[in-house]
């Protein structure tokens, strides 16, 4: 059977494994304060373009989402996302678990939209009653977002402005970042979302690593006071933190990780020109390793004793949501098989 259901189904890429089989019975000093966490650090910052960014390791992304959100917000404060995003339908709550409301607005094809969220901060501050509700402290979104989509560079300037005039931190969820930076037709760059965000973490879970996540504090700005604390306290501070050091180290050594993004998203760009060519209707445009995809139960169940992709609930419907995921190991006679597949349908 070949595998479309996620990008994380194998274990790791194989220059990963032999970093980690190469070090590994090196004695390091635990929690992330070792010499390759120090090295992985260095060359983030040399990616980001930001010498003054601060760099924490942690193991997975609700990790990251929960470490951060509930560091950045007073106990009266909640953080606003759109409705789709992960902390809002995919974290069990993690994050109103830490006594924060998450404040979910209206989306446009996964995004939020600048206009949405300053017309929603306007109207809270005009609200009498403020002292009286949850109080919107900072602003979470995730590039690709939730259904493959990506901001472009003035999507982003135009969120991060309104976070500027409202004096709240502007947070963005990159566990799958380097598929959106390499995804056709973008024009961001890990250096564009580094200014253009107070706090974002680069997803490694996702993008090739065994685990683990890079949270950057960008350009200084003192919002991470005392988080390996905060970190230690939610549970996610990891001890043998060296592993995430050589991971994250050799993802940023040769253009590894960006290399592993751009091959995902070639493979997803031809089975989408597959589904389109058969004449199936799509979700949203993603130009990503995710497409989202309707399906007549027909073709579905024609597909499902070969492959493997996420499909929506059956109750009794005649068309159903699906996604298919590439990732660093899809191969192409995978995605050869799955072309031939579609277009027998």
């Amino acid at each position: 059977m070949d595998r479309f259901e996620c990008d994380y189904a194998e274990g790791a890429h194989p220059k990963i494994m032999e970093a980690l089989m190469k070090t590994n019975f090196e004695q390091s000093p635990g929690y992330c304060t070792d010499s390759h966490c120090a090295l992985a650090r260095k060359l983030i910052q040399e990616a980001c373009s930001d010498e003054e960014a601060h760099v924490y390791f942690v193991a997975g992304g609700t990790q990251a989402n929960v470490c951060v959100i509930s560091a950045l917000l007073r106990s009266f404060q909640g953080c606003v996302c759109v409705e789709s995003g992960h902390i809002n339908v995919h974290e069990a709550g993690a994050v109103e678990a830490t006594g924060h409301k998450v404040l979910a607005l209206k989306g446009e094809d996964g995004k939020l939209q600048a206009e949405t969220l300053d017309s929603y901060l306007t109207s809270f501050w005009a609200d009498l009653n403020t002292e009286h509700m949850v109080q919107p402290g900072m602003v979470y979104i995730s590039s690709p977002t939730e259904i493959g989509t990506v901001y472009s560079k003035s999507e982003l300037e135009a969120l991060y402005r309104v976070c500027q005039k409202f004096a709240i931190p502007l947070y963005l969820d990159g566990a799958r970042m380097s598929y959106g930076l390499n995804a056709e037709g973008s024009d961001l760059t890990l250096k564009d979302i580094d200014q253009l965000t107070d706090v974002f973490y680069i997803g490694g879970t996702k993008v090739g690593a065994l685990f683990g996540e890079a949270i950057v504090f960008t350009r200084g700005n003192g919002l991470d006071r005392n988080f390996r604390t905060v970190i230690k306290q939610h549970c996610a501070m990891t001890a043998k933190g060296r592993l995430l050091g050589v991971q994250f180290e050799t993802l940023f050594t040769g253009g590894l990780y960006n290399e592993i993004g751009a091959h995902a998203v070639k493979a997803a760009m031809r089975i989408r020109d597959a589904l389109k060519a058969k004449g199936c209707r799509a979700l949203a445009d993603s130009p990503t390793n995710q497409q989202f995809w309707y399906l007549p139960r027909a073709y579905r169940d024609a597909l499902l004793p070969d492959f493997a992709f996420e499909c929506e609930g059956d109750v009794g419907q005649e068309e159903f949501l699906v996604r298919f995921c590439t990732s660093w190991a899809t191969t192409d006679e995978s995605v050869d098989r799955l072309i031939k597949a579609i277009e027998a349908l």
